[in-house]
């Protein structure tokens, strides 16, 4: 299984902290790392690293003075981890009552040149904020508090209030596309709804439309399955990797900032479902057709459509493929298999092998990050990493260290490798599509009817007969519940 150990780079620490380090024990096979190079968690600093620290000096340390700004790094990590112990608007809070103190906002008359120098840094923090995690200004009292601080600096600058309309502006901005994303996905899985009409029904009538006579160019529906997949990257934020696992701490007395609500990972979730409903597509496309020669001719299309996905960059789809491929109803088809060109699928298949910890898709992966990180184009830009497999690396990471030290500090070497993690998430989530949409297929892709598990098991085994005792018992089951008579 995938395990990730805390290592990563660390920002530098006031004097008097000592290292510490909460992972696994000692002798756990490190998995290699999810792509180099730096992303929004990784930074470089001199000095001692923060290995660890209470919850009051790591928030200090991200309050700006007129002198100082922490590093774009430490923003990004901190911001993504502390919702694990302080709900984000009581941090904000906690930021603007540090902010008044320190810079004596609550004052009057102001030090003008004070504020000056101070608030182009909390305009800033405050900007990359909104900027990274938006959603978490869908609570009223994050605005409420952002307007604040910014009405108490306004006086001594007018240009902060038209930079408070901007950045306003631009939220109001991405969370109205958050909202459109949300009703998006509501209205896929609508569409989707009915895709277990078809769970018994062995064999499609006529008019049943099929994957190749929507789109019979590998390349091109491997674009548009690109599409997809960069479509669902661009909704998922980055605290919904935290919000996923978020768990009762053991030395705090309180619950967790999520218990009083549904975690937020909605769109976490629904890239989740993708994957498996593409999975049960490719399946449910090789058994659908009555002739044999036919089904190989389907076989060979989805090789070459996963060959497009590993050149393209996108390996989420490539190993939804492969999955939908390997599921027993599709692998029992020895006969079909036998008429089919296999060669180049079990290319992929060792691309994807689970051996080593995923050896070969993690040296894959390496190779399309760091072809993104040199390329001159948004084609060659393109990183879709399998996600089954980042998500269960994050979760070994969390399992494995713990989120406080026994003293009650926050493990922040911890939150470091999570953010590198998520930072390149973050990084590839980014890229536009430069693939041109097809609405055709994109609609077939998203609303086109899908055999359930007992539904596939019966059209392979019409497809080609039951071989052994279990598999006729199986058959002769699932014809019990639809009516029809066995062999």
């Amino acid at each position: 299984m995938p395990q990730t150990a805390c290592s990563g780079t660390m920002f530098t620490t006031p004097s008097g902290f000592s290292p510490h380090l909460a992972c696994a024990e000692p002798g756990e096979e490190e998995a290699p790392q999810e792509g180099p190079g730096p992303g929004p968690g990784a930074c470089l600093a001199d000095g001692p690293p923060i290995t660890s620290a209470s919850l009051d000096t790591l928030i200090q340390n991200l309050v700006p003075t007129a002198d100082y700004y922490p590093e774009k790094a430490y923003v990004f990590t901190f911001l993504l981890s502390a919702r694990l112990f302080i709900p984000p608007p009581e941090l904000l809070a906690r930021v603007c009552e540090l902010c008044i103190k320190q810079q004596q906002l609550d004052q009057s008359p102001l030090d003008t040149a004070k504020v000056r120098k101070f608030g182009p840094k909390i305009l800033q923090l405050l900007t990359e904020w909104t900027e990274t995690f938006p959603s978490d200004f869908r609570d009223e009292k994050m605005v409420g508090h952002l307007k604040d601080i910014i009405h108490r600096i306004a006086p001594c600058d007018e240009a902060y209030w038209k930079t408070l309309n901007q950045v306003l502006q631009k939220l109001s901005q991405r969370l109205s596309l958050m909202s459109q994303g949300e009703e998006s996905i509501v209205k896929v899985s609508l569409n989707a709804s009915s895709d277990k009409l078809v769970a018994f029904k062995t064999k499609p009538p006529p008019i049943q439309k099929d994957i190749l006579s929507i789109c019979n160019d590998p390349y091109t529906l491997a674009q548009q399955l690109t599409h997809v997949e960069l479509e669902h990257l661009s909704r998922i934020g980055p605290e919904e990797f935290v919000q996923a696992f978020v768990q009762k701490d053991p030395l705090d007395g309180t619950q967790p900032c999520f218990s009083d609500q549904k975690k937020k990972t909605s769109n976490l979730e629904a890239y989740v479902r993708w994957f498996n409903r593409l999975c049960y597509l490719v399946a449910t496309e090789i058994c659908m057709p009555a002739k044999k020669k036919q089904r190989a001719q389907v076989i060979e299309f989805f090789i070459d459509v996963a060959r497009e996905c590993f050149n393209i960059g996108n390996f989420n789809s490539l190993m939804a493929i492969i999955s939908g491929m390997n599921m027993s109803p599709v692998s029992r088809l020895k006969k079909t298999w036998s008429k089919a060109k296999t060669a180049k699928f079990f290319i992929l298949e060792h691309q994807m092998d689970p051996t080593g910890n995923f050896y070969n898709y993690r040296t894959a992966l390496r190779g399309a990050a760091h072809r993104s990180q040199t390329a001159n184009s948004n084609r060659e830009r393109i990183v879709i990493p399998f996600f089954s497999l980042l998500i269960k690396d994050i979760y070994f990471l969390n399992e494995g260290c713990a989120n406080r030290l026994p003293n009650g500090h926050v493990n922040f070497e911890k939150f470091v490798e999570l953010a590198r993690q998520v930072g390149e998430f973050m990084t590839w989530k980014q890229v536009e599509c430069p693939f041109e949409e097809d609405r055709a297929i994109l609609h077939y892709l998203h609303t086109a009817p899908i055999f359930s598990e007992d539904g596939l098991y019966l059209a392979s085994y019409e497809s080609e007969s039951p071989e052994n005792q279990v598999e006729k018992d199986r058959w002769k089951a699932l014809s019990t519940v639809t009516g029809k008579t066995t062999f």
